[in-house]
Formats: C-alpha cells, sequence, structure tokens
C-alpha cells in the first residue's frame, strides 16, 4: 500500500539544513488529514520509523516528531530511537504535574524535548530544564510579544530557540536579528511530499494477539504463531527489534525469540501502537473493546455449555464485529483466516452452538429479551444466570482496557 510523509527542513544560522520536521499525511494532498493527534503519531511511527526508518526520510538528520498529550500518554515515544529524534511536544499539551512527570522520564531516558508555538507561562518554567529546543511560531505570536520572553530564556544555556513559519525576508531577518538559533517556514521550504511504500496487515490477527497478549499468563509460542500467519505483522516486529530502540546483544532467529526479547510489557504497547494506528476514528477502538468484551462473555457461557469449544467461542465473539470494523463484507474477510469450519459457520450466520452463544451475548447486550430466551433454551443455560457471567465478562475487559 502506499504511505504519505511530509518533511519539513529546518536551517541554521548559516542556513544549512541540520533536521526535518516529520508530519503525518494520508494522501498526496498535503495537509494534516481529520484524525486525531494519537493515530497520526501511531501511523508516523507504524508506516515510517517501523518501515525504512526515520533516517531514510530525513537523510540522516534529526527528525522532528509530533508528540501530543494522548500519545505521551500512550507513551508512544518508547517506539522512537533517541538518538535519531527529536520530541516536539504539541501546544496542546498543558504544563500539569502528569505532563511533568512523563516528560522527566523521557529526558531521564535521553530523549531531546522541544516546545511547540510556545507562549510563555510561569507553570513552564519546571519543564525548562528538561527542554532542549523551543519553537515560537511568528505568525501566531508578533516579534514584539517575543522578544522579552526570548531574552529570558537566553539565561537557559542549554535551551536553543526555533523560529517558525518565517514566510518573507522580513520575517527571517527580523528572527536573525533577535537571536534565533534555527530556522523553519515557507520562506525556506514548503513541506515536501514523500510517498513509499508499506506492507499492510491483517488488522484481524491484531485482535487475536491483542486477546492474547492480555491473558494473565499469555504463550509466546500461540502470539508467536499468530505473528507467523501475516508478512506484514512479523516485519513490523522484527523493524521493531532493528529500529535502533533497543540495544541488540545478539542476533534474532526466530520469531518467539523477538517476542522473548521484546518483553511482555513493550509488547502489549506494540499492540497498542498497531491498534491505534488502525484507529482513524473512535469508531474502530470502540469496536475492538467490545470485540474483546464479547470474547470473554462467549468463552465464559462455552465454559458452561460447551467446555470443549471455549477457545473457539472466545474467537467467534472476538472477530465477530471484524466487518464493521474493516468496512469490508464478512465471507471476504473470513477467507483471510484459518478458522475451524464451526466458526466460519458462526460468523456467517449459520446455526449451531457457536452461534447460539454469540446470540445470546448479542441479545444480552441490545435487551432483546425474546431473542435471549430463545438463545439460551437452545444452549440449556438459565438466563438468570447471565447477569454474573455478564460482570465478569465486563471486569475482564476492563482489566484489558486499563493494561493496554
Amino acid at each position: 500500500m502506499a504511505v504519505f510523509v511530509a518533511r519539513q527542513a529546518v536551517f541554521n544560522r548559516r542556513q544549512q539544513v541540520v533536521a526535518y520536521e516529520l508530519l503525518f499525511r494520508d494522501s498526496l494532498k498535503n495537509s494534516f488529514p481529520d484524525v486525531s493527534e494519537s493515530t497520526a503519531t501511531a501511523r508516523l511511527i507504524m508506516e515510517n520509523q517501523l518501515n525504512l526508518g526515520t533516517r531514510h526520510i530525513t537523510s540522516g538528520k534529526k527528525a522532528l516528531i509530533n508528540i501530543g498529550p494522548e500519545s505521551l500518554k500512550l507513551d508512544l515515544c518508547a517506539f522512537l530511537p533517541t538518538q535519531d529524534v527529536v520530541i516536539e511536544l504539541l501546544e496542546t499539551m498543558e504544563p500539569t504535574d502528569e505532563n511533568y512527570e512523563y516528560c522527566r522520564e523521557l529526558f531521564h531516558n535521553n530523549y531531546k524535548l522541544a516546545l511547540d508555538d510556545f507562549v510563555y507561562q510561569p507553570e513552564w518554567d519546571r519543564f525548562l530544564k528538561l527542554i532542549r529546543l523551543i519553537k515560537f511560531d511568528v505568525q501566531q505570536t508578533p516579534f514584539e510579544e517575543i522578544a522579552p520572553v526570548v531574552n529570558k530564556l537566553k539565561k537557559h544555556k542549554k535551551i536553543k530557540l526555533l523560529a517558525e513559519k518565517l514566510e518573507t525576508a522580513d520575517d527571517y531577518d527580523k528572527a536573525y536579528k533577535m537571536g534565533f538559533d534555527f530556522f523553519q517556514g515557507y520562506f525556506f521550504a514548503k513541506p515536501k511530499m514523500i510517498q513509499h511504500r508499506d506492507i499492510d496487515y491483517n488488522y484481524a490477527l491484531v485482535l487475536s494477539i491483542y486477546a492474547e497478549v492480555m491473558r494473565p499468563d499469555p504463550n509466546i509460542s500461540e502470539i508467536a504463531g499468530l505473528f507467523s500467519l501475516d508478512t506484514a505483522l512479523a516485519y513490523k516486529l522484527l523493524r521493531l527489534i532493528n529500529s535502533g530502540v533497543f540495544p541488540i546483544k545478539s542476533k534474532i532467529g526466530s520469531l518467539k525469540q523477538a517476542l522473548v526479547y521484546l518483553g511482555h510489557e513493550r509488547l502489549k504497547k506494540f499492540v497498542s501502537l498497531i491498534i491505534t494506528a488502525h484507529s482513524a476514528q473512535s469508531k474502530p477502538a470502540e469496536l475492538t473493546r467490545l470485540c474483546v468484551f464479547r470474547a470473554r462473555f462467549c468463552e465464559l457461557i462455552a465454559q458452561r455449555v460447551a467446555k470443549q469449544q471455549t477457545g473457539e467461542a472466545f474467537l467467534t465473539g472476538l472477530f465477530s464485529l471484524l466487518d464493521a470494523i474493516l468496512d469490508q463484507p464478512m465471507e471476504k474477510l473470513l477467507d483471510r483466516l484459518p478458522f475451524p469450519d464451526e466458526i466460519h459457520a458462526a460468523l456467517m450466520q449459520e446455526k449451531n452452538i457457536l452461534y447460539y452463544i454469540l446470540e445470546t451475548v448479542k441479545a444480552y447486550e441490545t435487551g432483546s429479551w425474546w431473542a435471549l430466551e430463545q438463545a439460551v433454551a437452545y444452549l440449556s443455560i438459565e438466563s438468570a444466570d447471565l447477569p454474573k457471567i455478564y460482570e465478569n465478562a465486563v471486569n475482564w475487559s476492563d482489566s484489558c482496557r486499563q493494561n493496554l
């Protein structure tokens, strides 16, 4: 598939390119698309850092990567190599205690931090010891308002200053005389679009990996087997290992070895990155959470009525909304998955025990009591038992949501 990114050069006082800001794009249209900040950052990482690598796009120079409050909270910075990037904290970030702790952790992990579109408030003072670059938008804040802040910041010898949105020679001349270290804007160069190829991955398998990763004792062999079913996912995993984010002490000879090396916590973050990158809107993320809840609900019902099919019941619930998530016909999606006939039939609305387990769950969700009584009658389970099963499923899926 085609993927896109724009890069805009950053110049020093000798008008030499020293870095590039990378800007997420989802088409040849050179503007920011209508997606959330965290989705944009996750896709930028998935499609670029975990594809060709940022160094390829920036010709070996530093990359400025935008990170907003949600991306900071999701720890998406963990997938960026400290030596290659500057973390550009967006102007939407508040100078709160929580964000200060996030920034302090990044600083101590050797990330270089920048503040974007900076407007001074006293609350930012404690952050300044963690910051190495501050950007001023000269179109947003007039030079006469910037001047006293620039003079104040010059006392911090480790902080460099960048003037952005420079559109004319006069803008550049004023910024230069004011003592800015770096410059960026249309006066020098507009963002340049770059198009390249990436491998599309099977989101259905991501859901399976997600479910297995969130189990109390995840089966690494099972997870490795799931990764092995999709070239794109296996490639992303190995690119992550070899992306410069983690030091490699020995060669990686198998997907299982890669997973062991990554560790459980990093693996959870990696799966979270994939899901976030896919969630162009809120709908897929919410549907993903509902799928996980349904999977557990189906599994718990199967433990009572079909113990030999608990695993199949779990998968039936997990993939019950796949057509809605991917906006594709269920039949077409199932052709890409190595499911037993029973699961395939249930998801295609053919009546078997897995179908009735799923129908019980769907009826309970929607309060369709007539449909519920029909389904439980077929399963020979009392509807009075369902509230407790439902509560257990909710608690389990909530714990998955908190931990991922």
